[in-house]
């Protein structure tokens, strides 16, 4: 209907080559001068959305689900798929994964030998701090990705040890086994 009124030629002239009825322009033309209480509405929540995304760091990685959430922690009631709506109109979307993504976040060197399994796959322990177990986590946050590198002791099923950080490097493993060792007052040798 923009078309319409983008050209200086008269409107009627332009419907009927068009073959839009008259009525049909005029009832545009009127839902533009005045908006209804739902566009009204819609316009005040994409004020919303738009702010949600820009408040967050990652804010391109903000959907729809995690809006609607944000929207409803802020005690705006509104349906998800009208969120959905709203921001696919406006061009908004949040991280999508790409197409043949693997999911893995490390590249494992091909080269690299991997280490033997001092165990054999039996973790079961007689006696405490006789089998450490550790495990490194990533965990996703409303900041970002969170890593968590933790040490499990084997009889008792506790965790001994554990630190966390943004990176996940060598760094944050020696940590978590250092606050193991400590915690349980084990001495080299």
């Amino acid at each position: 209907m923009s078309f319409v009124d983008a050209h200086d030629f008269p409107v009627d002239l332009v419907l009927r080559v068009l073959g839009i009825p008259a009525s049909t322009y005029y009832d545009w033309w009127a839902r533009q001068a005045t908006p209804s209480r739902r566009q009204l509405e819609d316009a005040e929540l994409l004020e919303m959305i738009v702010k949600i995304r820009t408040a967050h760091e990652f804010a391109g990685a903000y959907g729809s689900p995690r809006v609607w959430l944000q929207l409803r922690r802020q005690g705006v009631r509104c349906g998800r798929k009208r969120v959905e709506r709203i921001m696919r109109a406006n061009g908004l979307q949040g991280a999508f994964l790409r197409k043949g993504w693997k999911g893995g976040s490390t590249k494992p060197n091909p080269r690299h030998i991997a280490a033997p399994g001092l165990v054999d796959r039996n973790f079961t322990a007689t006696a405490p701090n006789r089998l450490w177990v550790a495990d490194l986590t990533r965990i996703m946050t409303g900041e970002g990705v969170l890593w968590l590198a933790s040490v499990r002791d084997a009889f008792s099923n506790k965790v001994v040890g554990w630190a966390t950080a943004a990176r996940a490097d060598t760094g944050l493993v020696l940590t978590a086994l250092d606050y193991a060792l400590r915690s349980r007052n084990v001495q080299d040798g």
